[in-house]
């Protein structure tokens, strides 16, 4: 969102693309749908599930009580929702968005289904999952200039909420969920505002692997000094 917003533009209205089922899928997929996206695809290891309509948040809840609780598999979402395809063996790169979002496993997007999101006008890609695009699909977001957040920047929301969890414990806290979320925006605007710092290039773009790489050293080396190792 704060990618979009600070080419002004947002969510809003934006076909997102989102791989896996799992938690991060889940909740990628709640958070997209709640900034008025329309997320199209979520998937499992058998393949992926497209429903051109949109999964909205009584969708999501059959997918989480599936895969949750259920231990289900993917492709029995067609037959809740008969008008959604299941792609058996496939991965959802080749459906057209604005937006898509990794959340499934390492190198599951590589250089060749970059192209196809790039030249389907993708404008947005942000890992969800550790490592999920290849290299080669880095190289490729980078040289098309499209927005693209690794997942060392825009998957830090994990373990920043588990350090809120440790900041509860220790402070006999309970915060509501409200309260967290509103916590992690924080975090997560903080993030945002560094890469756009040491990733801004002269011609406008802004580089957000760079910008990642070099705000994570700074903050390293940051600590070491102050702790006086160096």
């Amino acid at each position: 969102q704060n990618m979009l917003n600070a080419k002004n533009d947002s969510l809003d209205g934006k076909v997102v693309v989102v791989s896996g089922s799992g938690n991060v899928a889940q909740y990628a997929t709640e958070k997209a749908t709640e900034l008025g996206a329309k997320v199209v695809t979520m998937s499992d290891s058998s393949g992926y599930i497209y429903d051109e309509e949109g999964i909205d948040a009584d969708k999501l809840a059959f997918i989480m009580e599936l895969k949750n609780i259920k231990r289900g598999r993917i492709h029995e979402y067609t037959e809740r929702y008969p008008s959604a395809k299941f792609f058996k063996g496939e991965r959802p790169w080749a459906i057209s968005c604005q937006v898509a979002l990794p959340c499934a496993t390492q190198n599951e997007l590589n250089e060749d289904e970059a192209k196809v999101l790039i030249s389907n006008g993708c404008i947005c890609v942000s890992e969800g999952a550790n490592m999920p695009s290849t290299p080669g699909a880095i190289e490729a977001f980078l040289k098309a200039k499209i927005l693209f957040a690794p997942g060392k920047a825009s998957n830090a929301g994990g373990v920043a909420t588990s350090g809120l969890e440790m900041s509860q414990n220790s402070l006999r806290l309970s915060w509501t969920r409200e309260e967290v979320d509103s916590k992690l925006h924080a975090i997560m605007n903080s993030i945002h505002e560094s890469c756009v710092k040491y990733g801004s290039q002269e011609d406008g773009y802004i580089d957000y692997v760079k910008g990642a790489n070099v705000a994570g050293f700074v903050k390293v080396a940051e600590a070491m000094i102050d702790q006086g190792v160096v």
